[in-house]
């Protein structure tokens, strides 16, 4: 057989059969060759530049110049004919301009939209024609671009053409595409405000997004540390998280982790065109991403809250200006933070009087960090099995997460509960354990009764403690107090803890994914989360 000079793979780093390759030197072509069934090309060639042509039916052709060299195999990237699309930047602020990059086999009409209790057009964009044969047509780097990003509209196009300003209003905007046969394609993008408007501030988990996001074949759970030497023909058989080339599910053979770039398309947070505040949220992804954070939304808005939108990026940033607000929340999934973030949230809250509620699961509970202006990188992974103790290294003392493990502080000292094990993927109601207190207030619950029953969340149906839940640890605060509790197996249930610091500081937990789920449709869950804010927005910042 001729000499290796590659694979060639799509976006998902899923190997290609039959692509032909035809590589010229000098204007002439020396090889035409098609790839086998594990993607691999063979050529007789000899070393130097080529210029290569890649062309498979159902994907965008491509033409570029490689070198090739003895014992370093190219890695070829196509991309198939699906719709794919996101804005860069995905956070800005209010009159900010940000450029739309839409992937797309033929014309399609793009609008903006905001979603909140309704989903409302703000803003036709227009159609986007093909002025050359598919050429809406993206192009992917060659290589591992799940580090660096796909920079669409770099090759061929007027970038300031394809921008729009951000509108004046902050919140969740999404770019819908509608071809004229049918397709669509949704995609988010978070407005902050440009001076804040609101008492209380809202934070999308743009790194949890990312972390999650598998486009290129690698995200914090897929081929995490690096992508695999070949590209992957069948999931259970080469993924080394199913065929126990890694210590476990949650375990990676290197310490460090290359980067995940946000300048990627995130297909996990399309939400397809019928799809209402109020319906199940359908998808194993769904269910803890945008889609999930848009149903907390909505609720705000349905309540009569006001409030403004930031990334979690901007809060380290420093865009998101804590003192200006009187009400924090995070939501749904926050799981990757940064130190600078956990840091800022817990001077402000402890030091200053902010108040913060959690109402998410498995929060802060991996530090991450940004290497590049468009990357963020996880610390570390998990330094012992699922369900074992994390240990400091130097001292042998126990660690609540990998944010306890990097940083020395659990985040359980901040929010009064932090992720275990017990419960996961279970879903369940809540039980009252202390109806004296204000958060029941108008509720008619009683010590002893459940609560929460309902939940548009469909990957762990069964009530609003779930998916991943929060329960108190060695290092929450004193004086916290426990308020509720999930009725999980296994004693998994989420635990809704709130305590108040010396400084006029305040924090309200529900340790739950599946809250947000439930706030639109359990009257129980609702009437709790008005309570708090309502209490937390009366009191004044000591």
């Amino acid at each position: 057989m001729d000499p290796l000079i590659g694979y060639v793979s799509d976006e998902n780093y899923l190997a290609l059969c039959g692509v032909v390759a035809e590589f010229e030197r000098a204007d002439q072509t020396v090889a035409v060759v098609h790839s086998t069934p594990r993607g691999a090309i063979h050529a007789q060639l000899a070393a130097g530049e080529y210029r290569v042509t890649l062309a498979k039916h159902g994907y965008g052709s491509k033409t570029m110049s490689v070198m090739i060299a003895a014992h370093k195999p190219l890695h070829f990237r196509m991309l198939s004919d699906a719709m794919y699309g996101y804005a860069w930047p995905k956070w800005v602020r209010a009159g900010e301009r940000a450029e739309y990059r839409v992937h797309a086999p033929g014309s399609y009409h793009l609008t903006l939209w905001r979603y909140g209790w309704k989903k409302e057009q703000v803003r036709a964009i227009g159609w986007l024609d093909e002025h050359g044969p598919l050429s809406n047509l993206r192009i992917l780097p060659d290589g591992d671009f799940t580090t660096t990003g796909v920079d669409w509209n770099r090759h061929g196009y007027n970038r300031e053409a394809l921008s729009i300003s951000a509108p004046e209003k902050s919140g969740l905007y999404y770019f819908h595409a509608e071809t004229p046969s049918g397709g669509f394609l949704s995609f988010p993008w978070v407005v902050a405000p440009k001076q804040p408007a609101a008492r209380i501030a809202v934070l999308a988990s743009t790194n949890t997004w990312n972390a999650y996001n598998n486009f290129g074949g690698r995200s914090n759970y897929i081929n995490a540390d690096r992508l695999p030497e070949k590209p992957t023909v069948n999931a259970r058989l080469d993924l080394g998280r199913f065929n126990g080339q890694i210590r476990s599910v949650w375990q990676f053979a290197n310490e460090q982790y290359a980067p995940l770039s946000f300048d990627r398309p995130e297909p996990f947070n399309h939400i397809p065109r019928s799809v209402q505040p109020t319906d199940p949220i359908r998808g194993r992804q769904a269910c803890h991403l945008a889609e999930a954070e848009w149903r907390l939304l909505a609720w705000l808005e349905r309540e009569g809250f006001e409030y403004d939108f930031y990334s979690d990026r901007q809060l380290d940033e420093g865009v998101l200006d804590l003192d200006a607000y009187q009400v924090l929340i995070i939501s749904t999934h926050p799981e990757y933070w940064s130190r600078r973030q956990f840091e800022r949230v817990r001077e402000w809250v402890f030091a200053r009087g902010g108040k913060l509620m959690y109402l998410g699961g498995n929060g802060i509970d991996c530090e991450i960090e940004y290497p590049t202006e468009t990357a963020m990188r996880c610390k570390n992974w998990l330094p012992a099995p699922p369900g074992v103790a994390f240990n400091d290294p130097a001292t042998g003392e126990a660690r609540d997460c990998r944010m306890h493990f990097t940083t020395g502080i659990s985040p359980a000292a901040l929010l009064g509960v932090v992720f275990t094990e017990a419960g996961a993927a279970t879903s369940a109601p809540y039980q009252v354990l202390a109806a004296d207190h204000w958060i029941f207030s108008e509720t008619r619950l009683n010590n002893g009764d459940l609560f929460g029953m309902h939940s548009l969340h469909e990957r762990c149906p069964g009530g609003a403690s779930g998916h991943e839940t929060d329960k108190i640890t060695a290092y929450s605060p004193r004086g916290l107090r426990t308020l509720a509790r999930g009725t999980n197996v296994n004693n998994g249930g989420a635990e809704i803890v709130y305590h108040e610091t010396g400084k006029g500081g305040a924090v309200f937990s529900v340790g739950s994914i599946t809250w947000t789920a439930s706030v639109l449709v359990d009257q129980a869950c609702s009437q709790i989360t008005r309570n708090v804010l309502n209490h937390l927005l009366a009191e004044e910042r000591k």
